[in-house]
């Protein structure tokens, strides 16, 4: 199988064995390198393995030719077909296979990269045996599951003899047991979240990070050094809901074809939280290379995306979150391929009001000039500031405030409001693909976002004052509709609506 995105494509190996000509080893069909360098991998594995490689010309063939192929997942097929063609052996039961793994120079089965998606493309393909190496069981036990056994077996493997004993008729390979693969299924907070009850005031800023958390819509912190913007930030995964098994699969895919999943984890049950330094190019946020992998707005899919310091960003970075911030996906294109990868995440970003950071601090003195304080924030276009829904002043915590002895409101009480207002937002869109207000189709805002007469006027009045965009006009409807779920309402009322515009004050 080759992997195409989070996708993968069967591909057939052939092996031609010509003892007419000098000894040579050539493979063909659009290899990468690290496909090239399985011949040598293949000739030692073959001979560790007390099988005997022809001294004859092979030609091994990876069809379609047309598809590029990358990685070692290939070293398996290519060794099972050179030994079937140098013994002119050939299995016809017509059960149809697929072999992965990576082949060490004993003989051995290492674990390869992307194992779950491709398994699951295997599945959809019609694929009645699969064989794999051991090490990647917890990956391909998770797409095994409920699959019945007449329609597909998964066979581990731990080296390349064990596999042609088993496909000569010797000692037969045993199928993956299911129940010895322990899930990990519950939502669990790990050390790297932090509680709302922890953050000591900012109690606006909390208001707006659940509204956020509820609708799923984009935010940005503006404040001092000091302030609480980051705790802010890392609080958010713990008032999110719980990933439903659809959005755990999706996830772990990503982070299987990214060669980031842990070792033991078979399924990634919390949301993600992804926090890129603010030196990281286009291609780190985006997704890129010279064969497209997943960035860091695909690795958020389904979870947080932090940017701290935003304008320490390069603007080219920037810039290309517009269009997955818009259309919840990422295209990109190379010269032999484009791949599309999902990235409905909920942006957080953090700034300072100046480069100093003290602009807005009434306790420190800034050192910036009004010019540079405008060059700072011009850093951030405006249609990207266009694009998220809430924009929150985060100021200095007074003494009172910071030295309290009682905690905040928990997260797990803010977390049981968000995930309430979700379950509306799901019973509203049951019939459509979105599943948060934050992505509420352009053709459907007036149904599900209705307005009282007395809202209407208010909402009249807003655009004509604050000159409103089409675009603000727009999520503001949406941070509206969410704000009405969180009470409650069935209809947007003025007073949701009056709290949706003031996320929208910032200007440039």
């Amino acid at each position: 199988m080759a992997l195409l995105g989070l996708d993968a494509v069967p591909v057939e190996v052939e092996a031609d064995i010509s003892r007419a000509s000098l000894p040579n080893f050539k493979l063909v069909g659009l290899p990468d390198t690290s496909v090239r360098e399985a011949k040598e991998r293949v000739r030692a594995a073959i001979a560790n393995s007390g099988l005997m490689f022809p001294q004859a010309r092979v030609t091994v063939n990876l069809a379609p030719a047309d598809i590029k192929k990358e990685g070692p997942l290939h070293d398996l097929a290519i060794a099972l077909s050179i030994v079937s063609a140098a013994s002119k052996s050939t299995i016809k039961d017509n059960v149809r296979r697929v072999f992965l793994g990576e082949l060490a120079l004993t003989g051995e089965l290492r674990p390869v990269t992307g194992a779950l998606p491709t398994v699951l493309s295997a599945l959809k393909t019609g694929f009645k045996e699969i064989y794999f190496p051991t090490d990647n069981s917890i990956e391909v036990g998770l797409a095994m599951e409920g699959i019945n056994p007449k329609q597909c077996v998964a066979f581990p493997v731990r080296s390349l003899a064990e596999i042609m004993l088993h496909l000569n008729g010797g000692n037969q390979l045993q199928p993956l047991d299911l129940t010895t693969v322990q899930q990990i299924t519950q939502h669990r907070i790990t050390n790297q979240t932090t509680d709302f009850a922890f953050v000591s005031g900012q109690t606006q800023a909390k208001r707006a990070l659940e509204i956020a958390a509820a609708g799923g819509h984009n935010i940005l912190m503006t404040g001092p050094p000091g302030s609480g913007k980051t705790m802010l930030a890392r609080s958010v995964p713990s008032i999110l809901p719980d990933m439903t098994r659809e959005e755990m699969l999706e996830t772990t895919k990503i982070r299987s074809v990214s060669n980031q999943l842990e070792s033991g984890v078979r399924l990634l049950a919390e949301r993600p939280f992804r926090s890129p330094h603010h030196s990281a190019s286009s291609a780190a946020l985006i997704g890129g290379g010279s064969y497209p992998r997943p960035g860091e707005v695909s690795l958020a899919h389904h979870g947080v995306l932090f940017l701290d310091e935003l304008p320490e960003f390069p603007r080219s970075a920037l810039e290309a979150l517009r269009q997955p911030l818009e259309d919840g996906f990422v295209t990109v294109s190379r010269s032999q391929c484009t791949l599309r990868f999902p990235a409905k995440f909920m942006l957080v970003a953090a700034m300072n009001p100046c480069p100093c950071g003290y602009a807005t601090d009434p306790f420190h003195d800034c050192s910036c000039s009004p010019s540079l304080i405008a060059r700072y924030g011009h850093r951030i276009s405006g249609p990207l500031l266009d694009r998220i829904d809430l924009h929150i002043e985060v100021p200095r915590v007074d003494s009172k405030e910071l030295l309290k002895t009682t905690e905040a409101e928990p997260s797990s009480i803010v977390r049981n409001r968000v995930t309430l207002a979700r379950e509306i937002a799901r019973r509203r869109f049951s019939n459509e693909q979105n599943c948060s207000n934050a992505t509420i189709q352009h053709r459907t805002l007036r149904q599900y976002c209705q307005l009282d007469t007395e809202a209407k006027k208010f909402l009249e009045a807003a655009v004509d004052r604050l000159k409103l965009s089409a675009r603000s006009v727009t999520r503001t409807f949406r941070v509206s509709r969410t704000i009405a779920d969180l009470s409650g309402h069935e209809k947007i009322g003025r007073e949701h609506l009056a709290e949706a515009l003031q996320f929208r004050s910032r200007t440039k």
